[in-house]
């Protein structure tokens, strides 16, 4: 069988300074990114934006990597999803899927086109 990775790398700017709540042997930081793509309609083309939630978990001595998580930073996050199932006070179930973050830091500014490799010269056969 195939192994499947449950993994994500995404990049966008952080949408508002991050919330940290500290525990008894670690953090939690929870920020969100504005992620957009282009979309072509035709001969408009159109960018479609959303906001995505993460959060990223540290030890208590480990959190300096949290102070880059402020509004605006262009950031790649790189992590996991984590399937969450709970039942409230009333008896209903609920479920979603958390993105965590593992690895996060600065992207580049602007990304360059990717560099394709010269073309081999075919050879005749005599």
């Amino acid at each position: 069988m195939k192994k499947i990775e449950n993994t994500f790398a995404v990049t966008g700017f952080v949408g508002q300074d991050a919330e940290i709540r500290s525990f008894a042997t670690a953090s939690v930081a929870r920020f969100s990114l504005a992620v957009s793509r282009q979309e072509k309609s035709g001969d408009q083309t159109s960018r479609v934006s959303a906001f995505q939630n993460f959060e990223a978990w540290r030890k208590n001595e480990n959190t300096d990597s949290f102070d880059i998580l402020t509004k605006g930073t262009l950031l790649t996050v790189e992590g996991y999803f984590k399937p969450e199932r709970w039942t409230d006070k009333d008896g209903i179930e609920h479920n979603r899927i958390t993105m965590v973050a593992v690895k996060f830091y600065p992207a580049a500014e602007r990304e360059e086109a990717p560099v394709e490799p010269a073309k081999k010269a075919k050879r005749s056969r005599k």
